[in-house]
């Protein structure tokens, strides 16, 4: 999909809008899980999520490509329609967001304060994406898919950023939405030339990908029953699974409670906020803790966009 050089040079360029993301290490992770945790905080990018950087580069190359483009129009849950908002604000590209119905308010608000035109469509994300195609095609828009190479290439900055400064890591835990963090992980590990596991985790109510892993092919599901709403899919990306497939170690499953409890500890141990696609990663680890003792593992805290009511119930609540 990219060669090295094109990764670097899209490190540059998003670098240019954004600085490098923080890994740190937390005692107290490393006390509650025996495990030597790195957390790649890609909650404290311009957005508070990963995927802002696939919208840099996205927008990068649209704006090359397609200088007098109309409009980009794409549906999302949150972050992948804040990224392109941010990113387009910078090209002066119009840019308009399909929702699911009863999407996150609070990240709603977050993409129109970012410039996006917001449509609410459709009982889940899967809907939303098919109203956001037909949109585009009627209106003559240019369609942002939540799964393509701009979007794993900017995105795999972060991978890159990581695995350089820890080129140690046993493993490495990344939450799948539709695809692009896990791919952009394997990808980056790969071109440097790493042993390093990468494990995708998905929500038990939201098994698409861990079912087509299973499977070796595409499975749709009919629901995704989640409230941890970046990894709520029902429909893979057959592009991402063949990557997925070739180069992940396996996919794992959290429930809820269990992404609850990693959200918990996030805070009280490090005093950052995780969403939940965020925390699942960390969830994963703990789950799977005792095959990683004392070994050097690193979770992606892909994004801090929960909202306050989700927030309380699950942090603050009992």
């Amino acid at each position: 999909m990219f060669t090295l050089p094109e990764l670097e040079a899209t490190a540059t360029l998003v670098h240019r809008h954004m600085p490098a993301t923080p890994q740190h290490r937390w005692p107290l992770l490393a006390a509650r899980t025996g495990v030597d945790v790195v957390v790649k905080h890609e909650n404290h990018t311009p957005t508070g999520a990963f995927k802002v950087r696939g919208g840099i580069a996205y927008m990068d190359r649209l704006a090359r490509e397609r200088p007098g483009v109309r409009g980009v129009i794409s549906a999302t849950r949150g972050n992948h329609g804040q990224s392109l908002a941010w990113a387009g604000a910078r090209h002066r590209v119009p840019v308009t967001i399909v929702v699911p119905r009863g999407n996150s308010t609070e990240k709603n608000a977050a993409m129109r304060a970012q410039g996006a035109t917001l449509i609410e469509h459709g009982a889940d994300f899967d809907a939303a994406r098919a109203f956001a195609a037909r949109m585009a095609a009627e209106q003559g828009l240019e369609f942002a898919p939540s799964f393509a190479p701009d979007l794993v290439r900017g995105v795999a900055t972060y991978a890159l950023e990581l695995l350089r400064a820890e080129p140690g890591l046993e493993a490495l835990y990344v939450p799948v939405g539709l695809g692009s963090g896990i791919c952009g992980c394997i990808m980056a590990r790969d071109l440097l030339g790493l042993s390093t596991q990468v494990i995708g985790v998905q929500s038990v109510g939201a098994p698409s990908y861990a079912l087509s892993f299973a499977a070796g092919h595409v499975v749709q599901t009919e629901r995704a029953d989640t409230l941890a709403d970046g990894m709520a899919t029902r429909q893979p990306d057959a592009g991402a699974l063949a990557i997925i497939l070739k180069g992940a170690a396996r996919i794992v499953t959290v429930s809820d409670d269990e992404v609850r409890g990693a959200i918990r500890a996030y805070w009280t141990d490090t005093h950052n906020l995780a969403e939940g696609a965020g925390a699942a990663p960390l969830a994963a680890l703990m789950q799977e803790r005792a095959r990683w003792q004392g070994r050097a593992v690193a979770a992606i805290l892909c994004g801090g966009n929960i909202d306050l009511a989700l927030f309380q119930d699950w942090v603050m609540g009992g």
